[in-house]
């Protein structure tokens, strides 16, 4: 079975636009997560919050390639730790094709499929509240997701 979930968006915009976005705390709060505790870097563990929801969460940030990709952990605190490889891939026009792949789901969990639903409807979320900020300035997209 299929445990991983690969999510791909073209954003019109060069990478390094694109990877900040997602790196540097003052921006991520435009269209991700409330709050990043500081910027994204190789053996950081990141303190995120979603002050909407009163949720807050920690990655282990395990690489980074400048403007090319970030890989980090999370779901440690609740048993359920997963990988997120993000890349980012540039093309001759300077717009970026971003994928997204969360790896290390449990195969014998009886929620499976549930999460990898609930995960591939949040990473096209982001990535198009994502794709609105980076190519429209619109930042007030993010948390508007009702479950």
């Amino acid at each position: 079975m299929i445990t991983q979930i690969t999510t791909k968006l073209k954003i019109y915009r060069p990478a390094v636009e694109v990877f900040e976005a997602i790196v540097d705390p003052e921006k991520i709060g435009n269209f991700w997560f409330s709050s990043s505790s500081e910027r994204w870097e190789k053996g950081k563990a990141i303190t995120l919050k979603y002050d909407e929801y009163g949720a807050e969460g920690v990655i282990n940030v395990l690489e980074v390639a400048s403007n090319k990709k970030i890989v980090f952990s999370w779901g440690s605190e609740n048993n359920s730790e997963t990988a997120v490889t993000i890349t980012l891939n540039e093309l001759y026009d300077t717009s970026t094709i971003i994928e997204v792949i969360e790896s290390g789901f449990k195969e014998n969990d009886p929620e499976l499929v549930n999460k990898l639903l609930g995960q591939k409807e949040g990473w096209v979320y982001m990535l198009s509240c994502l794709k609105c900020y980076l190519e429209n300035g619109v930042s007030d997209l993010r948390a508007s997701l009702i479950h």
